[in-house]
């Protein structure tokens, strides 16, 4: 159980300690995981940016994710269920073109993307709040790998063990600080765990762009 996001960050950066110092950059996950993130690079001494994949809801019922689609255009389709559900080609390039203007709007909103942009090599630390499909972060970490990183690392607080398993296999290393056996929602295992606002997360970039 953690305390909040704050308390997750600590601990993330613990298990991360090897990275202090050196030439890797993290990666956060708005809205929750940039305040992960943000502590993990603050501990580490490290520069952080956004990453923001979105998922892609059904179009007959928004809430059921489909896939999930990153700002460069990357995207994870789960065929069995686009065709269980009937989800035509059209449809679904509609549901993606709307989560990418969201995705173009948040960048702008957050002033994010501009450490990214020189990035020449070193460790990339995906972090997220916590994952439940995986979705999201499978599609982060799938955008990440066209930068071609030394090493392509997802460091989570909590994640069911099936899900973890799937995103071991796109990472090159995968940190993970609670596994529990009966998971139900990233939310039950903080203390706290309030709603990150936008405001919040300008806030975090606007300090980390000012000290570089």
């Amino acid at each position: 159980m953690f305390k909040d996001r704050v308390d997750a960050g600590r601990r993330l950066a613990e298990e991360l300690a090897s990275f202090a110092g050196g030439e890797g950059l993290v990666l956060a996950i708005p809205r929750g995981g940039v305040v992960v993130g943000f502590e993990v690079a603050r501990r580490l001494n490290l520069m952080m940016d956004l990453i923001i994949p979105r998922k892609i809801g059904s179009p007959q019922n928004p809430e059921v994710a489909i896939g999930a689609v990153t700002q460069d255009g990357t995207a994870i389709i789960d065929q069995h269920l686009v065709s269980l559900l009937g989800v035509t080609r059209t449809e679904l390039e509609e549901k993606k073109h709307d989560e990418m203007l969201e995705i173009r709007r948040r960048m702008e909103l957050y002033g994010a993307g501009r450490t990214i942009r020189h990035y020449k090599g070193g460790q990339l630390i995906l972090v997220d709040d916590g994952v439940a499909t995986g979705h999201t972060m499978l599609a982060a970490l799938r955008s990440a790998r066209n930068y071609h990183p030394e090493e392509l690392i997802v460091a989570i607080p909590v994640s069911p063990r099936d899900t973890l398993e799937v995103l071991k296999k796109e990472a090159d290393r995968a940190v993970c600080l609670l596994v529990p056996e009966c998971f139900y929602a990233v939310g039950q295992y903080y203390e706290c765990f309030d709603q990150t606002e936008d405001i919040e997360v300008t806030e975090i970039l606007e300090e980390l762009q000012f000290k570089e």
